[in-house]
């Protein structure tokens, strides 16, 4: 039986498990939510048009990472503001994260970030990965954090392992996807790479 330490505070709902091969607990962050940890596991999330933010305070050994998608708007694009519901939900993921991380005692000015997903996923739709690409960047240069490193945008769906103690990540692209019918939701391609190793270069970020 693996020892599970606590979580902080407020992080009880995010599933974790053990991870035989990386010998490590894993907390798994699904699109909506946000982790954060100062304990020696590890986070990780599927991603295809969704942005996450890796920030972490390596001084300090914190760090976290949210799961955003800005939905498409049915809209004419003059009526679109920065202030609508869909931008906010990319502001809150943003800002949640790193409260969270601050109220646990990292320093705003030692913050460092890397940016990830924003992939074009299904041919036929609205590109909704550039305008997360988009607006991830103009956040994080606003807030004045500091961007480390980043990969996104391309044509395939991202795993990513973030250890939050010293700020690495493993980038897993799934290069060849399915894309025979464009009814197929985003979530299956997800789906397709968590089950899915092969066809797939890992990278360190």
């Amino acid at each position: 039986m693996h020892h599970f330490k606590p979580v902080i505070h407020g992080f009880e709902h995010v599933k974790r498990f053990w991870d035989s091969g990386r010998q490590k607990v894993i907390a798994k962050v699904l699109p909506g939510e946000f982790y954060i940890s100062k304990q020696d596991e590890l986070i990780s999330t599927v991603l295809g048009s969704c942005i996450s933010a890796c920030i972490y305070d390596d001084g300090l050994g914190i760090g976290g990472m949210n799961h955003f998608m800005l939905p498409s708007i049915v809209k004419t694009a003059e009526s679109v503001h920065a202030d609508d519901l869909n931008c906010r939900y990319g502001n809150w993921a943003m800002e949640f994260l790193i409260n969270e991380l601050l109220k646990n005692g990292a320093s705003r000015r030692n913050l460092k970030v890397k940016l990830f997903g924003g992939g074009k996923i299904i041919r036929s739709m609205t590109d909704i990965g550039q305008g997360n690409i988009r607006f991830a960047y103009a956040y994080v240069q606003e807030e004045g954090i500091n961007l480390v490193s980043h990969d996104v945008g391309g044509p395939w769906p991202r795993k990513i392992v973030f250890d939050p103690q010293t700020g690495k990540v493993h980038v897993k692209k799934l290069r060849e996807m399915h894309n025979d019918t464009i009814e197929k939701r985003e979530v299956r391609y997800l789906h397709e790479i968590e089950a899915q190793d092969k066809h797939t270069d890992i990278e360190l970020f």
